[in-house]
């Protein structure tokens, strides 16, 4: 028999090799964002790493140690992030586990850490050289997006996690975000607004489509006709087929580009109440999307629930559209919709909703006795509402010459009575501090409404401002837009000048601390009905939405979402780009944990609520959380420095 050779000594040395980088391999495939690099990045990332142990209280990284030049992967142990190097201290302190990174930053900018990084017990650390980072950057795209866009990467990454966990319950063969030009299926069928509406209603016919867009000489549309048209304004009024199509067809086409998304075409239709966009390229006709193209994306169609909830006859079949919010809203989950979307999508059928109430309430009331303007507050004003919210409006009116507010008042309480409880009645409950329309501290003349204003930005203490912060987040639902404008106007001018004011605003800006623990990860309810739990919304988001709100009234910025403040802050140069938009990802995840959670609980039976229990998060949430409590940490150390708070 032939002899079998021995290995030779460099395959030994490569074969254990191999072997050792067996759990490094998989501890990294257990942790983002290593898990989605390709297989060779990832074992030449695991090749390069060097194994270090620190015991408890030795310093990892800190300030005086010059420009950092390691990268570290935790894989055993607690790291506390402090303030500074002299020791911990709650004020400023957090926790990474294993899994998570750091110093990223640093590395990036080839400075020295801000913050010292020790160990709170005996922890291993993989660390990898900074000349072997920046290769791994360039070499894999998907770590290159985690370290430039770090809490945004891991975003993106537990959407994808969510779109699979509901995809069982709803299909997702498309998507929301798909390109309308994804939907145009054929050339759109055109005529000249000076063909006879007999040719264009034979070229409907023999094209067997529902519409037909009038188009000059250079193919730019200028109306469209339907089928629903013809009913209306041909049929009914026995109007002659031997007339020419402009004196039947709309106009004011609305368009959108091809590379816009089937998401932008349902919000644009749902507004405006029509069925039909026109898909151009420049100026140029290339395709028609309808109603029933979105009906294929969509169990429950956006458009059509809008329409629905507008021609609703009464209040009762109002509560029954509202049910369908929660469906339509899982839908889009699965389809990878945004954040931004979903409130999008969550706060335009609720102002369809609330018009369509005061429309019906002011049919059986009969006309108020002067025109008013519905306001709304808080999470709606910002149109930022979830699926639970209960109500936060007022009513603006302008007395004509000679005329009492207080009498208008009188004859319009009633009526805003009236309002809120058919609201109560569809699902948005009443507000347990009163403030609604029926409230005459909230049914106020524009002078009024001026005065109040004012007294809280002059003469208001603390616990005045804190009460009153949302009526700063004022937006015009129904009725005129102008007084409001003006009323808006001049509260922007008023707090853009006084600092007093501005400094009251960052202490009630300090008061709602995120959750991050020395101890654990999280600080959580120590008892009650909520206890081991976080409240998302008062711990997680509040910090944002006040912080964006002193912002904007700071440097007198109109916007009133609290994404558009950050990014509108950014632009005024109060804040760097990145640091505004990092502060965007963190709050778009904690409203994305708050409705999940909330969409659990309506599954499960439960009234909904803002509250969740960490350990029942996954790991990769858990991390997320964390990072997101972190920026708002930065963003309220932000206002302690500048407000020597």
């Amino acid at each position: 028999m032939p002899r079998v050779q021995p290995p030779s000594r460099d395959e030994v040395r490569e074969s254990a090799a191999r072997a050792a980088l067996v759990p490094v391999l998989e501890f990294l495939a257990d942790h983002a964002p290593f898990d989605r690099m390709a297989p060779e990045h990832r074992e030449q990332l695991a090749r390069r790493l060097r194994l270090g142990f620190y015991a408890r209280g030795e310093l990892i990284t800190g300030p005086d140690q010059g420009p950092a030049d390691t990268f570290y992967i935790i894989k055993q142990g607690r790291v506390r992030g402090e303030a500074g190097d002299s020791g911990p201290a709650e004020e400023g302190a957090w926790e990474l586990s294993p899994g998570e990174c750091f110093p990223i930053g640093a590395l990036l900018a080839r400075r020295p850490v801000r913050t010292a990084n020790r160990a709170v017990e005996d922890s291993f650390c993989f660390e990898l050289a900074r000349e072997d980072f920046d290769q791994l950057l360039a070499l894999s795209p998907e770590f290159h997006d985690f370290c430039t866009r770090r809490l945004a990467s891991l975003l993106d990454q537990t959407l994808r996690h969510v779109q699979a966990s509901l995809a069982t319950e709803f299909s997702s063969d498309a998507s929301l975000n798909a390109p309308l030009a994804n939907l145009v299926r054929r050339a759109p069928v055109t005529c000249s607004p000076k063909a006879k509406i007999r040719e264009a209603l034979v070229l409907m016919h023999t094209e067997r489509v529902g519409s037909i867009v009038m188009v000059d000489e250079q193919h730019r549309p200028e109306g469209m006709f339907t089928l629903h048209d013809l009913l209306s304004r041909v049929a009914v009024t026995e109007l002659s087929i031997a007339f020419e199509m402009w004196r039947v067809m709309s106009t004011g086409v609305h368009t959108l580009p091809p590379q816009a998304s089937a998401h932008e075409a349902a919000v644009l239709m749902a507004r405006q109440g029509f069925g039909h966009i026109c898909v151009v390229e420049g100026d140029r006709l290339v395709g028609v999307v309808s109603e029933r193209d979105l009906f294929s994306l969509q169990r429950i169609g956006l458009v059509s629930l809008s329409r629905a909830i507008t021609h609703a006859p009464d209040i009762d079949s109002l509560k029954r559209h509202g049910q369908d919010v929660h469906r339509l809203i899982d839908q889009m989950l699965v389809q990878g919709a945004s954040v931004g979307q979903l409130t999008q999508i969550i706060t335009l059928l609720n102002d369809h909703i609330t018009r369509r109430v005061i429309e019906l309430v002011i049919r059986s009331h009969g006309q108020p006795p002067v025109p008013f303007t519905w306001l709304s507050f808080g999470s709606e004003g910002r149109q930022e509402q979830t699926l639970k919210t209960d109500q936060d409006n007022g009513m603006l009116f302008v007395p004509p010459a000679g005329a009492s507010a207080e009498e208008l008042r009188t004859g319009l309480l009633p009526l805003a009575r009236a309002i809120n409880e058919a609201l109560d009645a569809c699902g948005y409950p009443l507000c347990k501090g009163n403030i609604m329309a029926s409230n005459p501290e909230c049914c106020l003349s524009l002078e009024e409404w001026q005065a109040r204003f004012a007294k809280w930005i002059d003469q208001g203490a603390p616990e005045h401002l804190l009460n009153a912060s949302i009526f700063f987040d004022l937006r015009v639902l129904w009725g005129e837009e102008a007084p409001a404008a003006e009323l808006r106007r001049r509260v922007l001018e008023h707090t853009a000048t006084n600092p007093r004011f501005l400094r009251q605003m960052a202490g009630n800006a300090l008061r709602n601390t995120p959750p991050l623990g020395l101890v654990r990860e999280f600080v959580v309810e120590s008892g009650g009905e909520h206890a081991n739990q976080i409240d998302l919304k008062m711990r997680g988001t509040t910090p944002f939405v006040d912080g964006a709100r002193l912002l904007a009234l700071s440097k007198g910025l109109g916007e009133t979402s609290t994404t558009a403040r950050l990014r509108a802050a950014a632009r005024a140069g109060l804040v760097r780009e990145d640091e505004a938009e990092a502060w965007c990802d963190a709050y778009s995840f904690v409203q994305l944990l708050r409705m999940r959670t909330q969409q659990a609980h309506e599954r499960a039976g439960r009234a909904p609520d803002n509250y969740v229990n960490p350990d029942a998060l996954n790991e990769l949430d858990r991390r997320i959380l964390k990072e997101a409590f972190r920026q708002a940490r930065k963003l309220q150390a932000r206002f302690s420095l500048d407000y020597q708070l």
